[in-house]
């Protein structure tokens, strides 16, 4: 039997809901991510690893019990959706595969929190996190948002040198935030605002992501209040 290092395991962390899951996969990507459907705990999430902290997958994940071959996601009347579908004929909407694992090995079970973690490093104000995600990538890094306390912070995690430590960039909020996208423009000057859809020209949008609680790995140590 081979022994994995717990510290070298993937991390799960769970998303707020299905929807919250199903923007982080398909909204504002050049292409849907895939999602991967297994046992977590007990339970049939969807998951998705979506950075690599030193050695450990990051992976966020939902709960799910439907059964049916592709995660859609799309608008209706303004006002975003998902659902679990059999095909992918309706052109209006965009897909995530969902690839059903049915053994997951010991290497991609859940690890420990302890670690490395990510520094965090609060920003001035949303307009710098705005700026930040908008000019690192022709997609702007989704922003995640946590409860701390009684506020919430927003942010994104990245690094600038590939050995180097990885980092949470973010804002302090007053609140949980009530809409899933954060519209910004280099032009006119104003301050960024949250929005229902990624709809209007001369905009970035840059997708949110709520978390079901604070992120097990930024350094809460180092946290600002």
């Amino acid at each position: 039997m081979v022994y994995v290092e717990s510290n070298s395991r993937p991390k799960y962390i769970q998303v707020e809901s299905t929807l919250e899951f199903s923007r982080l996969v398909c909204a504002l990507e050049r292409m849907p991510r895939v999602s991967f459907l297994h046992e977590h705990k007990g339970s049939k999430v969807l998951s998705v690893q979506i950075d690599l902290l030193k050695e450990k997958p990051v992976i966020y994940y939902t709960p799910n019990s439907d059964v049916g071959h592709y995660l859609c996601y799309g608008f209706k009347s303004g006002k975003e959706y998902a659902s679990i579908v059999e095909n992918t004929n309706d052109t209006s909407k965009l897909y995530s595969p969902i690839i059903k694992i049915k053994d997951l090995p010991d290497i991609l079970k859940d690890g420990s929190d302890e670690g490395t973690k990510y520094h965090p490093v609060r920003l001035e104000d949303m307009a710098s996190l705005a700026k930040l995600s908008y000019g690192l990538d022709e997609v702007p890094f989704p922003l995640f948002t946590f409860p701390h306390g009684e506020k919430w912070l927003m942010g994104l995690f990245m690094n600038f040198n590939e050995d180097g430590p990885s980092y949470f960039l973010y804002v302090q909020i007053d609140e949980k935030p009530k809409m899933p996208f954060l519209r910004y423009s280099l032009n006119n000057g104003k301050m960024p605002e949250f929005v229902d859809s990624p709809e209007g020209h001369g905009y970035t949008y840059i997708k949110i992501i709520k978390l079901m609680e604070m992120h097990p790995l930024v350094d809460h140590s180092q946290l600002q209040k």
